[in-house]
């Protein structure tokens, strides 16, 4: 049946706006399914967020409790003297230092000892009630429960203290609402949330908004049985104060429970005002575009039904024929139509070709960028693990030595000792390592000595490529030193050795060779003599025109997400910067060796004429050195390293501390050890000036594991983390002697 013109514009009036108002409603549905699925994620990651910072309140007493319930000094329960209630009072005070409510040890006949009354006085003394009660048998987080001495809330972890397999006392270690409110009120939660932790009975112990008013008070009845059905999960109910809420409860392996809520009504969500300015615009549209058609079509000849099956032609993208329609105005439309759908056609492969090209320029892009973004954090993480670990290995290594100082050969203890000092040197290097790829590792040109620096790899390179692989070390008898950077060419050999256990998938053989570089190996390069370092495995070898590009940065040949394309160019970087060069070479499925051309060393000068050092322990007797540390543990043995040697060591914590020692006048000190990485605003460089500033004779001392801030060169002496107690000494009886 044929289809009138005006009816055809109505058509493909429909034909356009209609999807765009079905796109229209489209978003305005989505935008209230995606706002109320974010809020409810937004509940229910509050609600787990909430719940592990509680559990790790509950847990770390929990942990107090079971720590002084293992206590020596409860050995003799349940009958203990006075003494030694007095040295458990202690004891349990100073584990619960810095944390709300008090420790108590109850009997079969009641309560013996509270930290909560002053130190000194027998549990029926301090004014708690002393009720007879079963002992439990199991460590367990007790619900909330008034005081019957003041009517305070509290809830208590109950451990038992078990001797000669029974229980003969109850110790209980207290947490106050309040702490938990503390908690919960820094959750900066969105106006109108609600977030209430409850024990295990459904009291509420803490709740925002509302605080301590709310606190003992049952939770409503319909969450209990929800509660008690499943571990978490969505909820609707009424609040304590009457309103509709939706939530999120999330019940810990303690039995408390964690609940976020938001009114109903803020969680249906709001249509943006930008959507409904869309379909408002969009209804206006089709209304004008409606009349507009029946007005134009009743003036619409049939030289527009030709024009029309041109421009439809055109759009499909086949070939378009102007024929005259006998309207001059029509005549032009039609020629251009033509004009139009042939450049059209060419056009549009141009821009399909050029679409493709960006699409995937920009996945790449994206995948680069991603993988950027996870080696950094990655980094970020190695490098605070690094920092750490150089504390322990420092803890380790004075510890060491004042137990080899203060044994006076009573025992042999040289063996364990050597022993010690070997696996601290390589926690050391392990450390280097990590610090290097975190990027927080100066570089530092040394000589090596390949002869001994490439067997000592070996062990490193197994662990990369694992046992499947067999790993051969040559290094040539007159092979000559190098002075590079150690870490560096460490890293350059294991970035080799990845490349190598990819194209060895099956197992196979790597060797590393040292040399003397002839003159074909150094015809690129200035004059001079230079040594070669070849790498090579019987893998799966590479084409040429892979070789030619292999030191390009971002270049590889793996599949998308294996691989960086960085681990060659930060070889080719390695050794360009280091005055040589790099070189690929290889066979299909002969395997591929990479050549490192590296400046030789020059000879080693003689040492100069040693003169007499005092004794350690006759230098530094007397001195007043202070230390400046954040770790507690590494400051505490620093501090008795020197005081084995005679010194009077004062400890700060931090460089506001350590400035604070100063009081203008002459310094106090002989001396300054400080940490260059510190908590608060100052580091250990800016404290070093300032003092330098106040006192130029002062001898200044810094040590670090790693530090984004250094000093300048020769500014101050800046010692590696962990340090050797011969190195931290003499570096700061040497400080002391050059400012003397």
């Amino acid at each position: 049946m044929p289809i009138s013109i005006r009816s055809r514009l109505l058509l493909l009036l429909m034909s356009v706006l209609l999807p765009a108002m079905a796109g229209a409603l489209w978003v305005l549905v989505d935008t209230f399914r995606g706002e109320r699925q974010t809020m409810q994620r937004g509940l229910r990651d509050t609600a787990s967020a909430l719940s592990m910072v509680v559990d790790r309140e509950l847990m770390q007493r929990a942990a107090i409790a079971r720590t002084l319930a293992m206590s020596s000094l409860l050995d003799a329960a349940p009958t203990l003297t006075k003494e030694q209630l007095s040295y458990f009072d202690s004891q349990a005070r100073q584990a619960l230092q810095g944390l709300g409510g008090w420790v108590e040890l109850h009997s079969a006949q009641g309560l013996l000892l509270s930290t909560r009354y002053p130190p000194g006085m027998p549990g029926q003394a301090q004014g708690a009630a002393s009720v007879p009660a079963a002992l439990v048998e199991t460590e367990q987080v007790g619900p909330l429960a008034r005081d019957p001495a003041n009517g305070e809330w509290r809830a208590s972890v109950m451990a038992p203290v078990r001797r000669a397999d029974r229980t003969v006392l109850n110790l209980a270690v207290t947490i106050l609402p309040l702490e938990l409110q503390q908690i919960v009120d820094h959750q900066r939660l969105p106006q109108g949330w609600a977030a209430t932790v409850m024990d295990g009975q459904g009291a509420v112990v803490a709740r925002h908004p509302g605080g301590s008013s709310y606190v003992g008070r049952a939770a409503v009845p319909d969450l209990r049985p929800q509660i008690a059905a499943r571990r978490e999960g969505l909820f609707e109910s009424t609040s304590l104060d009457g309103e509709p809420m939706t939530g999120y409860f999330s019940t810990s392996p303690q039995g408390w429970t964690f609940v976020t809520a938001v009114p109903r009504s803020q969680l249906a969500g709001q249509v943006p005002a930008a959507v409904m300015q869309l379909l408002l615009v969009g209804a206006v549209l089709l209304g004008v575009a409606i009349v507009g058609a029946r007005w134009l079509s009743r003036r619409i000849v049939e030289p527009v039904v030709a024009l029309k099956d041109m421009a439809e032609r055109m759009q499909a993208g086949l070939p378009v024929h102007a024929e005259p329609t006998g309207i001059e105005e029509c005549d032009k439309v039609a020629n251009a139509l033509e004009a139009a759908a042939y450049a059209q056609q060419r056009a549009r492969g141009e821009l399909e070709r050029r679409v493709n090209d960006a699409i995937a320029r920009t996945r790449e892009a994206e995948q680069r960028a991603s993988h950027n973004q996870r080696v950094e954090a990655l980094g970020r993480l190695t490098g605070g693990v690094a920092h750490d670990v150089n504390n322990l290995l420092g803890v380790i290594s004075n510890s060491a030595y004042l137990i080899e100082r203060r044994n006076d050969g009573q025992l042999d203890l040289g063996s364990p000792l050597a022993a010690t000092m070997r696996a601290v040197e390589a926690g050391r290097r392990l450390t280097q390592h990590l610090l290097r790829f975190a990027g927080r590792h100066a570089t530092r040109p040394e000589r090596v000595d390949l002869a001994t620096a490439l067997p000592e790899l070996r062990e490193l390179l197994g662990i990369v490529l694992g046992k499947r692989i067999a790993i051969e070390v040559k290094v040539a008898a007159d092979t000559r030193a190098i002075v590079v950077d150690a870490g560096e060419l460490e890293l350059a050999l294991i970035n080799l050795a990845l490349n190598a256990r990819d194209a060895l998938p099956n197992g196979g053989h790597l060797t590393v060779e040292a040399g003397n570089a002839g003159a074909a190996e150094i015809a690129e390069l200035p004059p001079g003599d230079y040594v070669l370092i070849s790498v090579t495995d019987d893998g799966t070898g590479i084409a040429d025109e892979v070789a030619n590009r292999a030191f390009e940065p971002f270049f590889t040949t793996k599949a998308t997400g294996l691989g960086s394309g960085l681990g060659l160019s930060q070889v080719h970087g390695f050794c360009t910067e280091a005055g040589g060069l790099a070189r690929i070479a290889g066979t299909p499925g002969q395997g591929t060796t990479v050549s490192l051309v590296l400046p030789a060393a020059a000879a080693a000068a003689a040492p100069p004429p040693t003169r007499r050092q005092p004794a350690a322990t006759e230098a530094m007797a007397g001195l007043r050195i202070l230390v400046v540390e954040d770790n507690e543990s590494l400051g505490d043995m620093t501090a008795a390293l020197l005081g084995s040697y005679g010194c009077r060591v004062h400890l700060a914590r931090n460089a506001e501390q350590a400035l604070g020692c100063f009081d203008g006048g002459e310094p106090p000190f002989d001396a300054v050890l400080s940490d260059i990485v510190m908590p608060g605003g100052m580091d250990g460089v800016t404290l070093a000036r300032q003092l330098r500033e106040r006192y130029p004779q002062l001898p200044l001392v810094l040590i670090s594991g790693f530090s984004h801030v250094r000093p300048a060169e020769g500014e101050f002496t800046v010692l590696s983390k962990p340090c050797s107690p011969d190195g931290l000494v003499g570096a700061l009886r040497q400080a002391v002697a050059d400012k003397a």
